[in-house]
């Protein structure tokens, strides 16, 4: 009986505590009293335009969705602005330039007249190549000879039919014999 008094005071006791305000009134008191004094510095919404639909006749316009309209816009851009990675297309070949790069070995350099040189091999013939020559079949330019490989920009078109430079190196190909 005196544990069911006990249990009863307690839960009497909690019920109490949850009426008062904890202590909180001070605090949105003076929330209140800040939230009056604050002036706001929102810019009101622009109102909305409104939309005008437009009605599609399918016979009356041109399909928006035509290949021949975009092909034909991609046409007029390239006509009007030159590109400036395009090469000279009238110019003459060197004999490098009839072989892709993936044929191509550097086996070695060489210096001559203080002029760096890459040796090149294609198939069993071996070529002299220094910056500024030509080779590849991307219109590559030759723009760095090192130890250890030759650098080359290239000028291809891309899917739009621009022209645009990408980077190539040949690396130094070593003898797997003397690896040995």
């Amino acid at each position: 009986m005196i544990r069911a008094h006990v249990i009863a005071l307690l839960a009497m006791a909690a019920l109490l505590a949850g009426c008062g305000d904890g202590g909180v009134g001070e605090t949105r008191a003076w929330m209140k009293e800040v939230e009056g004094r604050t002036v706001s510095k929102v810019k009101p919404l622009p109102e909305p335009k409104t939309f005008q639909p437009h009605a599609y006749l399918p016979g009356a316009a041109l399909d928006p969705f035509d290949q021949t309209k975009l092909l034909g816009e991609l046409a007029r851009m390239a006509q009007s602005s030159p590109n400036a990675n395009q090469p000279d297309l009238n110019r003459p070949k060197e004999p490098l330039e009839n072989f892709p790069l993936d044929t191509m070995r550097m086996v070695g350099t060489m210096k001559k007249g203080g002029v760096s040189y890459a040796l090149v091999q294609i198939d069993r013939a071996l070529y002299r190549v220094r910056p500024g020559q030509r080779l590849g079949q991307n219109y590559g330019r030759v723009t760095r000879v090192s130890d250890e490989a030759i650098e080359i920009r290239e000028s291809v078109q891309d899917a739009t039919g621009d022209w645009v430079e990408r980077l190539a190196n040949i690396e130094l190909q070593h003898n797997q014999e003397s690896s040995k």
